[in-house]
């Protein structure tokens, strides 16, 4: 993979209990979200790495070439559906933002999901101009922008849903 004009060597493979704490560092300074935010995150972190049993969350971290985590994303199949699934999280670390490594997780996920038969994946984010970047990154990806309820997080924040059928 081609990072910032340098040749840079990527993988992406399954969440290891030693990744908590670094893909908490990168919601942290990626300064996007809130601490509930990144303690939902972190939940969703604990329960996949404490219950190998558990199948709702999917959680695949991109390292570098020192098998350091510079992105993740989680996803999890939607309730009570057979094909649909939602992308919970995905965060890159803010120095490697705008190297392809966001769409690197997104491109891993989306054919990790079509190997497991998903039909259509969800994104939800928000209106609020700091996510002005992410919005774009999904209209970029070929999201379709299918939702946007006005006044769901607070008085200036819209759900925006995004969509991709496979």
């Amino acid at each position: 993979m081609q990072l910032k004009e340098k040749k840079f060597f990527v993988l992406i493979r399954k969440l290891e209990k030693k990744d908590r704490e670094e893909i908490k560092i990168i919601l942290e300074e990626i300064e996007l979200f809130k601490k509930k935010e990144i303690d939902v995150a972190m939940e969703l972190i604990d329960v996949s790495l404490n219950n190998s049993n558990q199948n709702d969350y999917h959680i695949f971290c991109c390292v570098d070439d020192m098998d350091i985590v510079i992105g993740y994303y989680c996803i999890g199949k939607r309730p009570m559906t057979k094909f649909t699934f939602d992308l919970y999280w995905i965060a890159v670390k803010k120095k490697f933002q705008n190297s392809g490594v966001g769409k690197f997780l997104l491109n891993d996920a989306e054919n990790y999901l079509k190997k497991i038969g998903c039909k259509l994946l969800l994104v939800e984010t928000s209106s609020q101009s700091k996510y002005e970047n992410t919005n774009k990154f999904y209209l970029s990806c070929d999201y379709t922008q299918i939702v946007r309820i006005k006044k769901f997080y607070n008085e200036n924040d819209d759900l925006i849903i995004y969509s991709k059928y496979f």
